[in-house]
């Protein structure tokens, strides 16, 4: 129950939910007195959590009660752009009037004028799945590709394994042999690399797969460092090993995979001299990296979605999904690939996002990664009203420099719902206060653990926050929409979202939750989802051959697809820009949504690149100069740090600080491409090409 209206001097301890892009989803528990958080802590009993936060989560209070935060809507008086404008207070009456007002207007002409642009600043199902797409489906605006983080890797991975599931966290701690491939766990999933930890105190070997020597690659007893992009062809040579030295599992290969004989055929080409020229790895690392993962068959690999954001991202998770049925490492709870589990939680979410509210046809789509174009080139219609929730498109979209031309059109009307005055902020004709997590209820499926988590909320909201839900029910009455589902308080989209979930929360009712926060999901405790195969794709195996992918245009057995922006994909352009751009999370921030907490900004400092010292040298460049980031899409300025920990040919800008927190008003992403990649439109970050030189030197433009 909601703790907002207990008696005064009571003080009372709050189930909450970490609400964040992380497949962590860690269980808060928050103390309250007198109707005022103060204190914030990991709920030791939860056995993922167990009771450790990271370091942003730590500092949830800093975050609610910060004095930056909105807290009345407002509207922007002046021109669109930092610095050149104000905002002034308005009530919430004028607010929502000039809203609906301005999205009845364009509706009229056509509803698919007006997009919404929403992504992971909360992944709870009633603020991110229901009340609000519920409207915008009503509505019948543009649809939202959500392609920023996953997309490629995710589809890829489904045409192998059948779905979003994998191994558990949980039995990391029992595996032999550990491939963090494209992970900092350290950073972006701090509770998988506590059981990593424990592996290693037991004996396992852990092996570090990533282009830039992280936190989490330090601590390894091996690291492999492969060129960006090229991680397809490493895992088509692991294929090529395995099969050459028969460190194969015959049996599970015939009783629980399909096209094996086409894989095997695939493979033949990549040998580990071959693999070699493509990564820039030795081919005697190549070697032994098969040998030792076929030699373990409690193997697990952790791979993240960074290695996915490149042209050929999702056919790389196809061939790492390959992996473990050559070896029969699926058959141990400690074996497999976990890429997220997102998947064993199956919600019904068409039916709680409101689906079919949807016209007939249904709207257009629209690829967030390339917001940019479509503010810019999009026509028949031209987008004319973007509305903003639960992200920060200015900061985390690719290609940013272009985004910035769309949304300094006058014509386009802006709204962001938000906590903070966000760089999309400057651009916006209405902002409208947002509450945080505390002052909200939700119930979140973490993509990374086997939990079902209920966030309580723990104090009342401030100011005049709203929360997504009631936000987009108090438009959808200005609207007239009256369809019962807007009627819906947060705690009956909240046991709605729990119901939907019933296929594997069967012992699990919603007041249970309620009562202890969490839940582990109805499945076995030593949860090894492919011992006996049964994969949930259409042939009920791993499908190294896959009629499905076919169907869609895509290779029906994995290929190698370089990198766009390389040598391999483009050496006229690797000859301008030879340098290629990673822009891994900071340990302090997450996406955005942390740039603000004036302590994590003092800890961390202002942004930086690394640079290996051969191409440092090679530029004239030395640690702590001023350098300039280039490429044909924009600039931006930061301080290098020479470091060996970076490979040749790469550059390494942690991220994601806000433009206006930077020197220049930029930040990474006014590089990074809007390309996309070979499955499902997914964003390609990770392939950009780019120059840097000592700003005293650095050419005037970027072009």
């Amino acid at each position: 129950m909601s703790r907002t209206d207990l008696d005064p001097g009571m003080e009372v301890t709050v189930h909450g939910t970490c609400p964040h892009d992380c497949p962590d989803t860690c269980a808060m528990l928050i103390t309250v007195r007198d109707g005022v958080a103060t204190k914030v802590k990991g709920d030791p009993a939860h056995p993922t959590t167990q009771g450790v936060l990271c370091t942003k989560v730590s500092r949830y209070l800093e975050r609610t009660y910060s004095p930056d935060r909105v807290l009345h809507p407002m509207r922007r008086v002046g021109g669109k752009g930092p610095g050149q404008g104000r905002f002034e207070r308005i009530g919430w009456d004028e607010a929502l009037d000039t809203i609906a007002t301005r999205l009845q207007a364009i509706a009229a002409d056509d509803p698919q004028a007006i997009f919404p642009y929403a992504y992971s600043g909360t992944l709870g199902l009633v603020h991110n799945f229901g009340m609000p797409r519920r409207f915008f489906h009503r509505l019948g605006a543009s649809l939202p590709e959500r392609t920023l983080c996953a997309t490629a890797g995710r589809m890829g991975y489904n045409t192998v394994v059948g779905a979003q599931i994998g191994t558990d966290i949980t039995h990391f701690a029992e595996s032999r042999l550990i491939l963090l491939w494209g992970t900092n766990p350290i950073t972006s999933n701090l509770h998988l690399w506590t059981r990593i930890a424990e592996a290693r105190r037991n004996g396992a070997r852990v092996i570090a797969i990533d282009p830039y020597r992280s936190q989490s690659a330090e601590k390894a007893d091996w690291h492999l460092a492969p060129l960006p992009g090229t991680d397809g062809a490493l895992a088509f040579g692991l294929m090529h090993v395995l099969i050459a030295e028969d460190l194969l599992d015959h049996d599970y290969i015939a009783r629980h995979t399909l096209g094996y004989e086409a894989l095997a055929a695939r493979a033949a080409a990549f040998t580990p001299e071959v693999v070699a020229g493509i990564t820039g790895l030795a081919a005697d690392d190549v070697r032994q990296l098969a040998r030792q993962y076929g030699g373990e068959r409690a193997s697990a690999i952790r791979v993240n979605f960074g290695l996915q954001r490149h042209a050929g991202g999702g056919n790389a998770v196809r061939a790492i999904a390959c992996l473990p049925a050559l070896t029969g490492a699926w058959r141990e709870p400690a074996g497999g690939v976990l890429l997220d589990n997102a998947g064993a939680h199956a919600p019904d979410l068409a039916a709680l996002d409101g689906r079919h509210l949807l016209p007939d046809p249904p709207p257009r789509k629209v690829n967030m990664a390339q917001i940019g174009k479509a503010l810019t080139e999009l026509n028949d219609p031209p987008i004319k009203a973007l509305f903003v929730y639960a992200s920060n498109p200015m900061a985390v979209a690719p290609n940013n420099t272009l985004l910035r031309r769309g949304m300094l059109r006058e014509d386009l009307f802006t709204v962001v719902h938000e906590i903070f005055l966000t760089d999309t902020c400057d651009y916006a004709d209405i902002v409208l206060p947002a509450t945080t997590q505390l002052e909200q209820l939700d119930v979140h499926r973490p993509y990374g653990t086997l939990y079902t988590m209920l966030n309580e909320q723990a104090i009342a909201p401030l100011g005049e926050a709203v929360s997504n839900a009631e936000l987009f029910r108090r438009l959808a009455a200005r609207m007239g929409f009256d369809e019962a589902c807007f009627r819906q308080s947060d705690e009956e989209i909240a046991r709605e979202a729990h119901d939907l979930t019933a296929p594997v929360n069967a012992t699990l009712d919603f007041d249970s939750l309620r009562r202890d926060g969490w839940r582990r999901l109805d499945l076995p405790e030593r949860f090894a989802p492919f011992a006996d195969g049964n994969f949930p794709t259409p042939s009920g195996r791993c499908e190294f051959e896959s009629a499905s992918a076919a169907a869609q245009g895509w290779s029906a057995v994995p290929e190698f697809i370089p990198p766009r922006e390389s040598v391999l994909g483009n050496p006229a352009l690797a000859a301008r820009f030879p340098l290629m751009l990673l822009t891994p999370p900071a340990r302090h921030y997450l996406n955005s949504s942390f740039s603000s907490i004036a302590s994590l900004a003092r800890e961390i400092g202002p942004p930086w690149v690394e640079i290996n010292p051969a191409d440092a040298q090679a530029r004239g460049i030395v640690h702590g100069d001023r350098v300039r980031v280039f490429n044909a899409r924009g600039a931006f300025e930061v301080d290098a740090r020479v470091v060996e920990k970076v490979r040749p040919g790469v550059l390494v800008a942690p991220s994601i600080w806000w433009q206006k927190m930077s020197a220049d008003g930029e930040n990474a992403n006014a590089v990074t491409s809007d390309g996309a990649a070979d499955i499902g439109q997914g964003a390609t970050y990770y392939d950009t090409a780019v120059e840097v030189a000592r700003w005293d030197r650095a050419t005037p433009s970027c072009c």
